[in-house]
């Protein structure tokens, strides 16, 4: 006869005392290995029983919120599993009933059903599947771009995100139908199931009203709300849709501002910070570099307003050398460790990202100085001796004529400082 399989022995306990459970004799590795083959055996036991079918018909007759969620949720359980998966993505009428979910009114099916859309979006078998499916169903754009705007749920809002950053990253055809959209009008969610017309959205809106939902309670979230920006700044037409928009893209430019100057690597913030903030501040100041290269006669683009940007951007490469030099320790530290060394590796890789987009856009902000910016500036506390060499040291040789440029109107304003920066760099003063 079968019976449960016996926990560790105390033996086994004494050799590793951190794995147990709590104060009982139970490992932690043990426990887990067991719920999940219990989660593995229930799922293809679902699946042999056609558990997708049951929900089907859940689906079309249940008026029960709840009832729906929990079909669903287990759903995606399911999903999890690649061979389940496959099977439940090649379901053509299950898949279209699956993202007619996306137009319900209850927060926690449609967080369910986001969740489910996401296994199986990051699933490279069938993500193919849902990304043509999504595309040839109008109201998933309507139903998504509903919730990001109006839901105040935390949570659903960080989950229906990463559908949509995953669903742009996967296909870049899908995300300029998504841009484009918005010209004629949806079928959208209803509380009774009948049809309700929807107004026309953007996205780009959506995003920022999402964002604005997120950035305090869930700084994951708004990393993945700032990076869907980002890729959108990787078409024309995206890049259009931020700067065309009504306001000229001045709530894009104000909400960004507001965050690299505000809230993100602060002044009192450990140089460390740029470290754990470096993914959402290279989306950041990606979009920031792309809205001020096609928009310089903006308004809200105007040095004058944005001295304290050219601060905090060289803040934040101050921060980065610091970052740097605590790394080269910790390499040398970590030389005899593979792993150690690889996830370094990959941290400086983030960092020097980081660095690229903030360079150029601090070099083409600095070439825009005029001799009154620098003075109010330097009157500021942006500009001094110890950020002007740190902007030089990272811009140099790269950026040379924009250096050259800020030096010269830097003359004009304080000729002192521009001749010590000149002694620091030698190059600048051989080429003035």
């Amino acid at each position: 006869m079968d019976r449960n399989p016996s926990p560790p022995s105390s033996e086994a306990e004494e050799e590793e005392e951190s794995d147990a459970v709590g104060n009982t004799v139970y490992s932690k590795h043990w426990l887990f290995s067991i719920l999940t083959r219990l989660i593995e055996d229930v799922a293809l036991f679902l699946q042999e029983f056609n558990a997708p079918d049951i929900f089907m018909g859940v689906f079309a007759k249940s008026k029960c919120p709840r009832l729906t969620e929990i079909c669903v949720g287990i759903l995606g359980n399911m999903a999890c599993f690649q061979d389940i998966c496959m099977s439940i993505s090649k379901d053509e009428n299950l898949g279209q009933v699956l993202l007619q979910r996306l137009c319900d009114s209850d927060s926690p099916t449609l967080l369910e059903t986001s969740r489910l859309l996401l296994t199986c979006l990051s699933q490279p078998e069938v993500a193919n599947v849902w990304v043509e499916r999504i595309r040839e169903n109008p109201s998933v754009y309507d139903c998504v771009c509903f919730i990001m705007s109006s839901s105040t749920n935390v949570e659903l809002l960080v989950k229906v995100g990463e559908v949509v950053d995953k669903l742009f990253d996967l296909d870049e055809e899908l995300m300029l139908n998504w841009i484009k959209n918005g010209t004629c009008r949806s079928v959208g969610p209803s509380v009774d199931d009948s049809p309700e017309e929807l107004p026309d959205f953007k996205i780009v809106p959506c995003i920022l009203e999402a964002a604005k939902q997120v950035r305090s309670d869930n700084p994951e979230g708004l990393d993945v709300y700032m990076h869907i920006l980002q890729l959108l700044t990787t078409v024309d037409e995206g890049i259009q849709a931020i700067v065309q928009a009504p306001d000229g893209g001045k709530e894009t430019w104000s909400l960004l501002y507001d965050l690299v100057c505000h809230e993100l690597c602060q002044p009192d913030d450990p140089p460390i910070t740029v470290q754990e903030q470096k993914t959402v501040l290279a989306s950041i100041l990606s979009v920031l570099s792309a809205m001020f290269a096609s928009q310089t006669e903006q308004e809200y683009t105007k040095m004058r307003k944005n001295m304290p940007l050219i601060g905090s951007l060289i803040r934040i490469l101050q921060y980065m050398e610091g970052c740097g030099k605590r790394s080269a320790d910790d390499s040398k530290e970590s030389e005899q460790q593979e792993t150690g060394r690889a996830d370094l590796n990959e941290e400086d890789f983030h960092l020097k990202i980081l660095k690229d987009i903030c360079c150029e856009l601090l070099s083409n902000m600095l070439q825009e100085l005029t001799k009154e910016n620098t003075l109010e500036g330097l009157h500021q506390g942006h500009l001094n001796e110890q950020t002007c060499s740190c902007a030089f040291q990272n811009l140099l040789p790269l950026y040379f004529a924009s250096v050259q440029s800020f030096l010269e109107v830097l003359r004009e304003a304080d000729q002192t400082l521009a001749v010590n920066l000149e002694k620091r760099f030698p190059s600048l003063k051989v080429h003035a």
